[in-house]
């Protein structure tokens, strides 16, 4: 990848800030994985990670992204150099993993009627 500011590593920069600042709009800012919670102070170790691993699938309501902490992200990454190294078979999101299933505001009309 080109380096000089008119190669493709700026346009990848801008690209890269462009999806990021959708995704932290989109979704709650929390590991999918690991359930993470992140605030404003701690949110860039908080990344987008692309679900079928294509940086140029971008769709604009963002179901091709999910949002990682970057342990989780690196972790995800890992299994395919693994594959890489030991020939295991490795599918995205193939994992022991759970998705979070928490909704912190499953209950909030509940408690915002109670007096």
């Amino acid at each position: 990848m080109s380096t000089d500011k008119y190669g493709s590593s700026a346009q990848y920069k801008k690209q890269e800030a462009s999806y990021r600042d959708q995704a932290l709009k989109l979704f709650p800012w929390i590991c999918g994985r690991c359930i993470r919670e992140f605030v404003y102070s701690n949110l860039r170790e908080l990344t987008v990670h692309h679900i079928d691993h294509d940086h140029n699938n971008n769709p604009k309501d963002g179901s091709n992204w999910e949002l990682l902490c970057i342990y989780c992200h690196d972790h995800e990454h890992s299994k395919y150099l693994e594959h890489d190294r030991y020939g295991s078979e490795v599918k995205p999101q193939d994992d022991q993993h759970k998705n979070a299933t928490f909704n912190p505001f499953a209950d909030l009309k509940k408690l915002l009627d109670k007096d």
